[in-house]
């Protein structure tokens, strides 16, 4: 299996933007390596007025990176470089977006109003990267777990919002050209910069954005499943992929489908333009076989778009609880019960195989030792079907 980091991915696009259009500007906090998107000093010094000192990075007072300490800074001037009809995209923290929200909701009031206002032009997309996930703060811990913005954004009345949950690094690509393109939203897309397995072709990953936001994996998935598994992020998606393997070795006479998520906006799976419609909802996920899903963000955010696809009883959803902690990445997924094993625990509940619940709390709690005295997760863990 081949890995790729969608962080390193998006730097070069970036850069590429950067090179070929000199009214593109990149904002960011301080943190433009620290994201894995370097690559795009390849293409631009940083906008700096002020003395240099000589182990400055490259300063210019025409570059076209804009970073300073302060998400709200650089979301006032985004918007107004946005405005003026020049393209734009900001990367940060996942912990820290939600500081702009005050400002992305005036904004999203503004883009309402505009539309109903025949003279007014239409505007490039305020484009979101969000990364350093919750998933992976292996070092910083619980302050840096939030993916409220994600919640925020979603509950929000109106048609004015793409959130983007790219599966890998390929899937990335198709979102950032998706987020370029676009005019009059707010786009927030969210991945990991570690490296991550590959899972979808260029055909596979603009089919999504382009059909619904959403796509059946055949490569693991039956024809007539017993169980759907869904889930929109590229390490939650890991894991349910994952959870239907194992499922396959130890419950061989039961069917699986995975159903990958890459697009959600308000009440709906899918973009702004184009949302997964009820037939198609049907034809992926059945008419009423249990759905087991697996969030990025909070699971009650997923679960309250689905259930408006299909009755709640159906749905057992996983995600991000609220559980935290400078631990090792899977003890992450164990302790907010979005683990592999964890979704494989609901089916063995639902089926009455208490056998195999035990199993896999035991095997869980081994992990939890074991990471606790080594720091690391176990090997079997790690290299699990890879």
């Amino acid at each position: 299996m081949n890995y790729a980091s969608s962080a390193r991915v998006i730097g070069e696009l970036l850069k590429q933007q950067l090179q070929a259009n000199p009214d593109f500007y990149f904002f960011s906090p301080d943190e433009t390596t620290s994201n894995k998107l370097s690559a795009t000093y390849d293409a631009s010094a940083r906008l700096w007025n002020l003395p240099t000192e000589k182990w400055d990075l490259p300063e210019s007072p025409s570059g076209q990176i804009t970073e300073l300490l302060s998400e709200n800074v650089l979301l006032g001037l985004m918007t107004g470089h946005v405005l003026s009809g020049k393209p734009a995209m900001l990367a940060s923290y996942e912990a820290f977006l939600p500081i702009v929200t005050s400002q992305l909701l005036q904004h999203l009031k503004f883009l309402e109003q505009a539309s109903t206002v025949a003279w007014r032009p239409d505007y490039p997309a305020l484009n979101l990267f969000s990364t350093s996930t919750c998933w992976r703060q292996d070092h910083n811990g619980f302050s840096h777990q939030s993916p409220m913005l994600i919640s925020t954004l979603l509950t929000r009345p109106g048609s004015f919002v793409n959130c983007l949950f790219p599966i890998d690094a390929t899937a990335a690509e198709a979102a950032f050209k998706f987020m370029l393109n676009t005019t009059n939203v707010v786009n927030l897309t969210t991945f990991n910069k570690t490296d991550e397995p590959e899972w979808i072709d260029q055909n596979h990953a603009y089919f999504q954005l382009e059909n619904g936001g959403a796509s059946i994996f055949d490569f693991i998935s039956n024809p007539e499943p017993d169980f759907v598994f869904t889930a929109a992020g590229d390490i939650v998606s890991r894991e349910a992929i994952f959870a239907i393997r194992l499922l396959r070795q130890d419950l061989p006479e039961l069917k699986f489908r995975f159903v990958g998520i890459t697009a959600l906006t308000h009440g709906a799976i899918g973009t702004t333009t184009c949302q997964l419609d009820q037939p198609t909802f049907k034809q992926y996920f059945t008419a009423d076989k249990p759905i087991i899903g697996n969030f990025h963000g909070y699971a009650d955010t997923l679960k309250a778009i689905l259930s408006n696809y299909t009755a709640c009883d159906r749905l057992h959803m996983h995600g991000f609880s609220e559980r935290g902690s400078t631990t090792t990445p899977f003890e992450m997924l164990s302790l907010n019960r979005a683990s592999r094993y964890h979704l494989a625990m609901t089916v063995a509940e639902i089926v009455g195989r208490g056998d195999l619940v035990q199993k896999y709390q035991d095997i869980l709690a081994k992990n939890t030792a074991y990471a606790h005295e080594t720091g690391q997760d176990l090997p079997e863990i790690i290299d699990f079907m890879l």
